[in-house]
């Protein structure tokens, strides 16, 4: 399964007409993706069929939030289910950089039926494995990570062990650097099924629909 982050509208369209298999739509790319636009949001589901997972965070920064923000996150993400989103991503932190219990397991439940993704959040964690188990207890479908480095490829080796010990009670997601360059070895090496990425490539500013194909060729070659 291949997941393009789209930070804006124009990324977003080459992904949906991609072969991308979803998208995870948010905004402000320099601080590592917001809760996205409604109203572009509206219009990418009025044009396009392919699943969009929409980022619910209301600040950069860390992960840990306050009343004021935690409320507008669950506005947010109400806003975005009756819009038809598909999915959501988030992920709440608690003192000591472990996983809000209270707090994810609320918004997972107002996000009922609809799958939903913990993000690199967990790579604040003290304990990726311990917070891992936390994500399954609450009813995460996903998580995504670099295995607590600051790129999948330094982090393969974590990735491994927790695609081997937890792919099967939830989606171990690769994300962090991931391109067309380093995909194969990053499959091989983790033996990961599920990857993310923003396919920018170097030097530019926008995803690029071959290296969405690129991607999906050494993640699913009869694609």
């Amino acid at each position: 399964m291949l997941e393009i982050a789209c930070f804006e509208i124009t990324s977003a369209e080459t992904a949906l007409r991609s072969v991308a298999d979803r998208i995870e739509f948010c905004s402000d790319q320099h601080l590592g993706g917001l809760t996205p636009d409604i109203e572009e949001f509206r219009y990418l589901k009025s044009v396009y069929r392919k699943p969009i997972y929409v980022m619910i965070r209301p600040v950069g920064g860390g992960f840990m939030y306050s009343d004021t923000e935690f409320r507008e996150m669950r506005r947010s993400l109400l806003e975005f289910k009756h819009a038809g989103a598909d999915g959501f991503v988030f992920g709440i932190l608690g003192h000591g950089n472990t996983v809000d219990m209270d707090r994810n397991s609320l918004l997972i439940e107002l996000a009922g039926p609809l799958p939903c993704t913990f993000h690199r959040a967990i790579d604040r964690t003290l304990d990726l494995e311990t917070g891992v188990r936390s994500l399954i207890r609450l009813g995460f479908r996903a998580v995504l990570t670099s295995g607590g480095k600051a790129t999948a490829w330094e982090g393969r080796e974590p990735l491994r062990d927790l695609i081997t010990s937890y792919s099967h009670r939830l989606d171990i997601l690769v994300g962090g650097g991931v391109r067309s360059g380093n995909i194969a070895e990053l499959k091989e090496v983790t033996g990961g099924r599920h990857f993310h990425s923003s396919a920018i490539p170097q030097y530019e500013s926008f995803a690029n629909e071959e290296e969405i194909r690129k991607l999906q060729m050494v993640i699913r070659p009869d694609h």
